[in-house]
């Protein structure tokens, strides 16, 4: 692709611009959507395509955060008026350092690093951000090992909240335009129940469009179901540590496509993911540098599985200590997607 970053092997490429995930590939299909060449994430960034976003993931309510450093913190809005993905030029819109050919668990990777300014979209604290991807191939399917860490380097305050997650749009019958089609199961049926502006009401309950009970196959229809809601792996707050790696993973996720055959799983020690349909994707026709003609994109034209804390985890404090991160603590997380071909 032209402007892409390496390749590790033939599977994956990778963009300094968002740490971004461009091509997952199996068994010849890319499964995410994407951009050929990296200006045009810049051109059109509101889709995340790929993006590893941060410094928070998902909304905080009002884009404010109260009695942290005893003080109160005043974010960038850019969802009416509340926080999303870390404003609007958040860790998915920064130039990472790397690509890096690194070892990690034994295997060759990358490593991606960014250093997040103290006041950056409001933000208290310096922090340095780590990315590893680790593909392989295990029992004949494709699999990327991503894992995040998170430290508070500067000296500017004692405690900032952190949260970071991977926001590629997966798509198993590409070049089909939607996800009409798929085949999904989630690891649970428990959501966090938000207001129609997408803050956490404070209740987590059952869901109420999908199938009762955990792991049971539903089909993605033209139109319905259409969550864009987060989904909890672990209901009890205060046993979610900053650190989730210790954690044993859990399968938060799969989805197959009988036209294609392709099968996609995804297991992560995170508490929580937002499941999300494209419901909001409105990419126009463009073209690349060479002037060649970029597809347009809508709604539903790909399914988001992002492992995360809480929605609003940062803004309230009966939940930040799973993203509360102070001086000499490490925030970390590790997602495991797994994909292959019948």
């Amino acid at each position: 692709m032209s402007g892409s970053e390496p390749h590790m092997g033939s599977a994956f490429t990778f963009l300094p611009r968002g740490a971004a995930i461009q091509e997952f590939n199996v068994a010849g299909h890319n499964i995410v959507q994407n951009f050929p060449e990296a200006a045009l994430y810049d051109l059109i960034p509101h889709p995340h395509f790929g993006e590893t976003v941060g410094r928070t993931t998902n909304r905080i309510k009002g884009a404010v955060l109260h009695n942290l450093n005893g003080k109160t913190y005043h974010l960038s809005a850019n969802n009416g008026e509340h926080s999303l993905h870390g404003g609007p030029t958040g860790w998915g819109k920064r130039t990472w350092e790397g690509p890096q050919k690194v070892e990690r668990r034994g295997k060759e990777g990358i490593f991606f690093r960014h250093v997040s300014k103290d006041g950056e979209e409001g933000f208290p604290g310096t922090v340095e951000a780590r990315v590893w991807y680790v593909a392989g191939m295990e029992e004949g399917k494709t699999v990327l090992d991503v894992e995040y860490e998170v430290e508070l380097v500067g000296d500017e305050c004692e405690e900032t909240v952190v949260g970071v997650t991977n926001h590629s749009y997966f798509n198993l019958d590409l070049p089909a335009p939607t996800i009409e089609g798929t085949v999904c199961t989630l690891g649970t049926t428990l959501y966090q129940e938000i207001t129609p502006d997408g803050i956490p009401t404070g209740k987590i309950t059952t869901y109420p469009s999908l199938p009762a009970t955990p792991n049971t196959p539903f089909t993605l229809g033209a139109t319905e179901p259409d969550p864009d809601d987060c989904f909890i792996m672990n209901s009890d707050p205060a046993s979610i540590p900053l650190d989730t790696r210790s954690l044993p993973m859990q399968t938060i996720a799969t989805m197959h496509h009988p036209h294609t055959g392709l099968h996609l799983e995804i297991d992560s020690t995170e508490p929580a993911f937002q499941f999300y349909c494209g419901r909001f994707v409105d990419v126009p026709e463009c073209e690349t540098s060479q002037g060649a003609k970029v597809a347009k994109r809508g709604k539903r034209c790909g399914i988001c599985v992002e492992p995360s804390r809480y929605v609003d985890a940062a803004g309230r404090e009966e939940w930040r200590g799973m993203c509360r991160l102070r001086k000499g603590e490490v925030f970390g997380s590790r997602s495991v997607y797994r994909a292959w071909k019948d």
